[in-house]
């Protein structure tokens, strides 16, 4: 090759004038096959340059490739509101929040590492004749997957193949359909309280959605529903559980005194609403609604393997695949080996094919901190950051080159030992010939990359520009640099009091024994009342099975006056009465959720238009200013602001509404002013504007001073709530909570670190002392080295996760931790607090 063909080889990707969201005609030249992190506070502008700008266009790249009828379609959308970008290769996204998985995949499934067992059970296995006899691995087999004589009882039959072990097809079990689960509706959770009349509500499935007439059907049997159900006869009580499906005339009255009738009501007993209504819904929803009427326990037939029994016979180095499966992958990686040693010298080579195969799926697993999980591990169980790490485990297995790679905080959940695999993976993925951006906080993420952009320098409407750009060692001297003070350890880290020794000794502790759950085994954990607390540990180490699997639902047991969870021996908590979980899963479902409707602006805001004198004038009412109602919504979108586009061989493309332009509402809603503010201009204000146009209206400003206190006062009132990141949908859901006296209540967070800047979690904490200040208790379950360095008190979780795990290693405050030898996490603490005294 030339100099002079080598000069005309692109180095960077040329963005030029993107104005997506925030952005403000942004110029930028991101370098190519190097590892790029973007960087700036929530809020920024981060998403929008990646996935706005570098994400959408390379995805249209991609799709130009496609057929001329899909490109035509697809041309209807429009390229993302960027002048133009050069240079820009294909382009994959890893979101921060990858779908949840269904209730058929496992780790196994989703790393693709069960496909790989699958052919090895099956070529390289000792298959079982029908007769009993265990037959060596032969080559025939392993090459022609034929019919198979047995050298014992020449009976023949036909091994297994690679597609029976699959227990979402051929391999199901018969009894749970490869789910390993098998579920009885429980009777005591249909009825709860036989103390209560049928009118009271006593069958609790009647009053599922489609159901609530189903006391007139019972009326009209002639059972009484006005009399407790304990005390109805025997036949009546078989009636309401068992009865049979027949049609009834039935009158129903409504509040206003009406009589609605209906000529064929069937009844269906309290058993048959749960299951009728399971059989007719497909609303993941309503599905979680209706299993709390289920019992859920383990497959008798297959124990939960998910496996046709059958299929276990089947061995490889004396295991079955369902033993194989239930193995983690880092004992996984050690049993590797032994199927070579355990195949015959004519199998060697094939076999070291599959099980180099095996390999290559499980290592990138293990690069990122990954080894506590087995293979038969339900994916719905996995955690946000978990999900990711295997996304893009599988990623960096397929050896894509020439792509670019976008990944959206890649260091959710994990654990500040697992960053240097994590760092590791990714620099694989540039080793392979691909460009990398990485949008991401942890600042040993940042020091690691080639090349640093700071987008910022707040959030909203004061972010959207380069703050700075350049190398890690140009980031860390900059002067207007807002990460810089956190990667050379000159910012502040502690920014609140810390708790003093006799604070600490006078303090209440709430106290937890777990008997045994997961890796928990006779566990027990204090906390300290009134202060912020933090559980800290390896991914898998039993944080959630603590927290979330005991002490929440062990408190709600008490505090309803109901048993313990049968694997909480005791809690002590005499001052708990509430308990408020706060996690990142996104507030609301749709695209109708906005800041305004979920903190109930929009109710206050639609009072308002309607009583304007033009409203009045129109007739009005406050339903014509929502744009859930068709009397305000836009014809077009039906008040979605947005339409779906049908794309052939693609998923559905939303484009914005062309009528409304995302407004939502119809003309005649836009019409009318309040204060020379349409509804739809007031909803495309962020909430600091909107405090200061809204002064007068005590009610509104209230709820506006709190959002900004939470500092979300960069969010859009219209803006949709699913896209928050995690830490806005974390902060935005404590807003009610705020103002009121909170000293009964029981706060925990699910690493509400999510999605924030440093200077963001600084804001975090001083929420957290707000609740403090009104009385709260605080359990922070938490990776991040700036919030452990900020509690009152620490319980540390390890050594490491899986049945590594499960044992606390080490508790107190953050001083107390520091010194413990046990602790990984306080290797890493210590660290962090080093270089932040330096300075």
């Amino acid at each position: 090759m030339s100099v002079q063909h080598r000069e005309t080889i692109p180095e960077n990707i040329e963005v030029i004038g993107a104005h997506v969201n925030n952005l403000k005609n942004l110029n930028v030249k991101i370098p190519l096959n190097a590892f790029v992190a973007i960087t700036g506070r929530s809020g920024s502008g981060k998403s929008s340059l990646a996935m706005g700008v570098l994400y959408a266009e390379g995805a249209r790249h991609y799709l130009d490739a496609l057929s001329t009828y899909t490109r035509r379609r697809i041309g209807q959308v429009g390229k993302a509101e960027v002048d133009q970008v050069k240079y820009l290769p294909s382009a994959l996204a890893l979101r921060q929040r990858p779908t949840v998985p269904s209730v058929r995949s496992t780790v196994g499934t989703m790393t693709e590492s069960l496909n790989v067992l699958r052919l090895i059970f099956s070529r390289l296995g000792s298959h079982q004749c029908p007769n009993g006899h265990q037959i060596s691995p032969t080559l025939s087999v392993a090459e022609n997957m034929g019919e198979v004589t047995c050298p014992v009882c020449h009976v023949k039959f036909t091994a297994f193949g690679a597609e029976d072990f699959a227990f979402n097809s051929h391999g199901a079990c018969p009894d749970c359909n490869g789910t390993g689960q098998v579920r009885q509706i429980m009777a005591d959770r249909l009825i709860p309280d036989q103390t209560k009349t049928i009118r009271e509500g006593a069958v609790a499935s009647w009053r599922l959605p489609g159901r609530n007439f189903m006391i007139y059907v019972a009326q009209q049997i002639g059972i009484p529903i006005d009399t407790p159900f304990n005390e109805l006869s025997a036949a009546e009580q078989e009636q309401v559980w068992h009865g049979q499906k027949k049609q009834y005339a039935i009158n129903i009255p409504s509040k206003t005194g009406k009589i609605f009738h209906m000529d064929n009501a069937q009844f269906e007993n309290a058993f048959a609403a749960v299951e009728d209504s399971l059989a007719t819904t497909t609303n993941e929803r309503a599905i979680l609604r209706l299993n709390r009427f289920y019992s859920f326990a383990v497959c008798p037939t297959c124990h939960g393997n998910r496996f046709k029994p059958e299929l276990l016979t089947t061995k490889v180095a004396d295991l079955n695949i369902a033993q194989v499966s239930q193995m983690t992958i880092g004992a996984l990686k050690q049993f590797v080996p032994q199927i070579l040693h355990w195949l015959p010298a004519q199998m060697q080579a094939i076999g070291k094919n599959l099980v180099g195969e095996l390999k290559d799926s499980l290592q990138p697993i293990l690069d990122l901190g990954l080894d506590y999980l087995t293979l038969d591990r339900a994916g719905e169980t996995l955690s946000t950051g978990e999900l990711q790490r295997i996304q893009l485990g599988r990623t960096l297995r397929s050896e894509t080159t020439g792509v670019l790679y976008i990944l959206d905080e890649p260091s959710i959940g994990l654990h500040p030992a697992n960053v240097t695999g994590l760092v590791k993976v990714l620099r694989q993925l540039v080793n392979h010939g691909n460009s990398l951006v990485v949008v991401d906080h942890d600042t040993n993420i940042i020091a690691a990359a080639d090349y640093v952009i700071e987008i910022g320098p707040q959030a909203g409407q004061r972010g959207g520009t380069i703050v700075d750009q350049g190398t890690v060692a140009q980031i860390k001297q900059a002067p207007q640099s807002l990460i810089a003070p956190f990667l050379t350890g000159t910012a502040t880290l502690r920014v609140r009091p810390q708790i003093t020794p006799q604070q600490l000794s006078a303090s209440d502790r709430l106290q937890i024994t777990v008997s045994d759950r997961y890796n928990l085994h006779d566990v027990t954990a204090q906390f300290i009342m009134r202060h912020l607390n933090v559980v800290s540990g390896y991914s898998g180490a039993g944080k959630s099975t603590l927290i979330m699997d005991s002490l929440i639902p062990g408190l709600k047991a008490l505090n309803q006056g109901q048993s313990l969870p049968r694997h909480v021996a005791s809690i002590t908590a005499n001052q708990i009465n509430r308990v408020v979980t706060v996690d990142s899963v996104p507030v609301g479902k749709n695209v109708r959720s906005t800041v305004a409707t979920y903190t109930g602006l929009l109710d206050e805001l639609r009072k308002l238009f309607a009583q304007t004198k033009q409203a009045q004038q129109l007739n009005f009412g406050a339903s014509h200013f929502s744009y859930n109602v068709k009397a305000g919504a836009c014809p077009t979108c039906n008040g979605t602001g947005s339409i779906s586009l049908d794309i052939q061989y693609l998923p559905d493309m939303i484009e914005e509404c062309p009528t409304c332009h995302g407004n939502r509402y119809n003309n005649e809603t836009l019409n009318v002013k309040w204060n020379e503010q349409s509804i739809a201009d007031i909803l495309s204000m962020d909430v600091n504007t909107a405090i200061t146009v809204f002064e007068s209206e005590p009610k509104i400003e209230s709820i506006l001073l709190k959002l900004q206190k939470m500092g979300l006062g960069y969010l859009h009132l219209g803006e949709s709530t699913p896209v928050l990141s995690g830490g806005e949908a974390q902060r935005l859901k404590l807003v009610s909570h705020m103002g009121r006296n909170q000293t009964e209540t029981l706060f925990v967070f699910d690493e509400p670190s999510v999605g924030l800047h440093p200077l963001d979690i600084q804001t975090l904490i001083k929420v957290f002392d707000q609740l403090l200040t009104q009385g709260a208790t605080i359990i922070v379950i938490e990776h991040d080295l700036d919030i452990l360095a900020n509690a009152d008190y620490i319980v540390d979780l390890g050594p490491k996760g899986g049945r590594q795990g499960g044992h606390i290693v080490g508790s107190g405050t953050p001083a107390e931790l520091a010194t413990n030898p046990n602790s990984e996490t306080v290797t890493f603490l210590k660290r962090h607090l080093a270089l932040f005294k330096q300075h």
